[in-house]
């Protein structure tokens, strides 16, 4: 008889949805432990604006894989496999369940069915691909790409130079454009981007060759997020509010400061701090930084909620019923034969 395989669960939805405060509750109730999904939360003195899980949440549920990066570095889809395959097992062992939960829908993805066999980075590279930039213009990169590459052309936006930058090492790289490697192994990118989706700029570095894609655990995916868009709208305008009153902007400041990050980081492309930094450094006021924080923030819950309705067999839950915590126990136990 062929063994089980032990239980997992995923924990999805939308930015300002309600996962922690769900989640928190599994814990109380299922013999879990949290793993972040998150890939703003991995910084470290990010919390504000990431809306990171307080110390006093943290004592109650902590959530491995936040804190783990200096906003300097670049983390990519596969360490984030790496690290959660790891951190999984050891949860496992333990006879615990690992609990992720997030919104970094790349992330998910990437862990439940591996990753494709593009070639790693290559620092060197990147150094002359970025002097050609800065020498040229951004551009003429794209019109190179656009020659050589007309399909991740049409996907990859002229302003995102990660993603544009990434398609051109690995045209040069492996001689090859990088929608031919796409479609050799059978992983096609998301739809054309836009400057905002931070998280994408994870599929386009360091990804491996993954010799086993298979997520050897019986998962039960959830995704959580209220039934009307108005009410996630307002829900992410408060929040928005609240972090600019507990020292959002002070938070920024002092990341400026440290004079070794600059916007185009990923860690500083994130919703809110990007908007944060642009403010500060006088491109605009508080007025409009307020509302372009709202509106990027709305739309990656946007993007989010995209993705989510393109999930296979996914259970939907309504941030605002309140039998939410019974019913997620009634799924959960359903799926895996545990019992609350």
């Amino acid at each position: 008889m062929v063994a089980s395989l032990p239980p997992a669960i995923f924990l999805m939805g939308p930015t300002a949805s309600g996962k922690t405060d769900l989640a928190i509750e599994l814990c109380r109730r299922l013999p879990c432990d949290i793993i972040s999904v998150d890939s703003a939360m991995i910084y470290r003195g990010m919390d504000i604006g990431t809306a990171k899980p307080s110390p006093a949440e943290l004592a109650a549920a902590p959530h491995r894989l936040i804190d783990i990066c200096d906003p300097a570095d670049t983390y990519s889809a596969a360490d984030f496999r790496r690290d959660a395959l790891a951190e999984m097992a050891v949860i496992s062992a333990r006879d615990r369940i690992p609990l992720l939960v997030g919104g970094t829908m790349m992330y998910f993805k990437a862990l439940l069915q591996g990753l494709s066999a593009l070639p790693s980075a290559s620092p060197s590279l990147r150094r002359d691909i970025e002097n050609q930039a800065e020498a040229q213009g951004w551009p003429s990169l794209y019109a190179e790409l656009a020659h050589k590459d007309p399909v991740a052309a049409r996907l990859i936006h002229p302003n995102n130079r990660q993603r544009l930058m990434r398609a051109i090492e690995v045209i040069r790289l492996t001689g090859k454009p990088i929608s031919v490697l796409w479609e050799q192994t059978g992983k096609h990118p998301p739809e054309r981007d836009s400057v905002e989706r931070v998280e994408d700029y994870t599929y386009f570095t360091r990804w491996q060759a993954d010799e086993s894609p298979t997520l050897p655990y019986t998962v039960t995916q959830l995704a959580i997020a209220p039934s009307e868009r108005s009410v996630l709208h307002e829900r992410i305008a408060r929040r928005f509010h609240q972090m600019l009153e507990t020292g959002f902007l002070d938070e920024v400041r002092s990341l400026m400061a440290r004079g070794d990050l600059d916007p185009d980081l990923p860690s500083m492309r994130c919703v809110g701090y990007r908007q944060a930094w642009e403010h500060l450094a006088g491109e605009y006021g508080e007025q409009e930084m307020v509302a372009k924080g709202i509106a990027a923030t709305r739309q990656l819950a946007k993007r989010q909620l995209t993705w989510l309705r393109k999930w296979s067999d996914l259970d939907w839950l309504d941030s605002d019923d309140p039998q939410k915590v019974d019913l997620t126990l009634k799924i959960i136990g359903s799926r895996t034969k545990l019992k609350s």
